[in-house]
């Protein structure tokens, strides 16, 4: 990071030292005033002693995510303070001392809101979820792509697919699209890979068969090319899913496909984490071959929305805004507008079109037992189907 984004970083974090907190003058307006938590582990009070910042020379790379998802949740708030509806927004760092999630709940200071926004999990992600359904509060995951273990929650909002949604999203493409190709599901031991294998055999034998001749390859994490080789067909298309979430077997077995890929035709389909394996990324390695995942988060960065975001980081932070900046910006931005929307019925217009940020939404209520009418929680099913080509990525599907 150099000196001169440094210097804007350190500026923010100072003023946000001595308060977690952005707000409208409430005294300037009439009408409605909408009250909105944002939650985010910034870990404040850890990176300073007394306001003077314990990090001279860079931002410690453990509250860069939060840092970089509150400046695009304080961009939004900017964007929405020109409008006509009042919103009293205050920034939480589930990470603060003095301030502890559970002493907030406890002392009813968090009683009064309407919209719970956060970039959480772990404990301050159970603790949110579970404030939320006692006082019916939407509580809007931005970020974790995990239950972890919730149920009966109507008022849980998941925008991060989980792992069991990605291996639906791909299987349908499997279907709609390469029905009668060849498919492998590669992967190696492991509990992970143990969760993928049973998803997709659970999504492929719904009627107690199989749809789709889906056959399971096992390797090491070195990857056996000629294991693989003595599978392929070389007169039809092979379909490659890299069923696992390691960063290693990743790379091997994109290096695997590509050099096969001369004799055998290969598409290969990583896992929803393959976006940020550098490996797959190389120019020179993998000239030319594609390698595909699923994401619910996908902008080209030249719509207005984006455009608007990257000039005010830049103008307050001197830098580009990174995923989760976008992430803060869309999620604060969206579910602000259906609070001012429909105050008291955000749940019921999830999927309202006419607030669209960057991405397309599909909200859709989960039931892990059909025998009741309550959700277990809401979860966003629409996945956008990358292609990583020659170090860049574009939108391959939907």
């Amino acid at each position: 990071m150099n000196k001169f984004l440094f210097t804007g970083f350190f500026l923010w974090l100072t003023s946000f030292s001595s308060a977690t907190l952005y707000a409208q003058d409430v005294s300037l307006k009439k009408g409605p005033v909408y009250k909105i938590g944002i939650f985010a582990p910034l870990y404040l009070d850890s990176v300073f002693t007394k306001n003077t910042f314990r990090y001279q020379q860079s931002i410690p790379r453990f509250i860069m995510p939060a840092v970089d998802f509150v400046q695009g949740a304080l961009i939004a708030l900017d964007s929405l303070e020109t409008g006509d509806d009042f919103i009293d927004a205050h920034i939480y760092d589930t990470k603060s001392f003095t301030e502890k999630l559970p002493d907030l709940i406890r002392t009813k200071k968090l009683d009064s809101l309407q919209l719970i926004i956060a970039s959480v999990k772990d404990e301050d992600y159970l603790q949110l979820a579970d404030f939320a359904l006692q006082k019916n509060i939407p509580f809007i995951s931005a970020t974790y792509p995990n239950v972890a273990g919730i149920t009966k929650n109507p008022f849980l909002v998941i925008m991060n697919a989980t792992l069991k949604s990605h291996c639906e999203a791909i299987y349908s493409y499997l279907l709609q699209n390469h029905g009668t190709d060849k498919i492998y599901l590669c992967r190696q031991k492991g509990p992970q890979e143990d969760k993928v294998a049973g998803f997709f055999k659970q999504i492929n034998e719904q009627d107690g068969k199989p749809l789709l001749p889906i056959e399971i390859l096992n390797f090491d994490n070195t990857v056996n090319a000629n294991l693989l080789k003595l599978k392929l067909d070389s007169n039809r298309k092979n379909i490659i899913i890299g069923a696992s979430l390691d960063e290693g077997f990743a790379g091997n077995m994109a290096k695997a496909c590509f050099e096969l890929n001369k004799t055998y035709p290969i598409t290969l389909i990583g896992m929803p984490n393959w976006d940020n394996f550098t490996a797959l990324y190389n120019k020179k390695d993998l000239a030319g071959f594609p390698i595909y995942f699923t994401t619910p988060f996908y902008t080209e960065k030249n719509d207005g929305f984006s455009k608007s975001l990257i000039a005010a980081y830049y103008k307050k932070y001197k830098g580009k805004p990174g995923d989760m900046a976008f992430k803060g910006f869309e999620s604060v931005y969206l579910f602000t507008k259906l609070l001012t929307k429909n105050p008291g019925n955000v749940m019921s217009q999830l999927n309202d079109k006419s607030v669209r940020v960057f991405c397309e939404y599909n909200f859709r209520p989960v039931r892990l037992n059909n025998e009741f009418a309550v959700p277990d929680y809401f979860e966003n099913k629409h996945l956008y189907l990358i292609k990583i080509l020659n170090g860049s990525i574009s939108k391959a599907w939907k």
